[in-house]
C-alpha cells in the first residue's frame, strides 16, 4: 500500500517525547504546535523546527517568534 508522496507523509510525535522535552535555552515547557512544524518555548518566544518528524533542538536553529 502506498500513500502517495512519501515527502507528504508525517508520523506524529508522540505525546511521551514531547512530555519530556525542554527548551535547551531555558528548559521551560514545549508546546508544539498545531500543524506539527515545530515546538515553541514561549518563555523564549522561538520555535524549534521539526524536519523528517525529528525535534532540531540546537538554540542556533530556533526560530524567533513574531510579536
Amino acid at each position: 500500500m502506498t500513500y502517495g508522496n512519501q515527502e507528504d507523509f508525517h508520523m506524529p510525535i508522540d505525546k511521551k517525547l514531547i512530555d519530556i522535552l525542554a527548551c535547551p535555552k531555558c528548559k521551560g515547557e514545549l508546546v508544539l504546535e498545531d500543524d506539527q512544524s515545530g515546538l515553541v518555548c514561549n518563555a523564549c518566544r522561538v520555535k524549534y523546527p521539526i524536519e523528517d518528524d525529528i525535534p532540531v533542538m540546537l538554540i542556533d536553529e530556533a526560530v524567533p517568534l513574531e510579536k
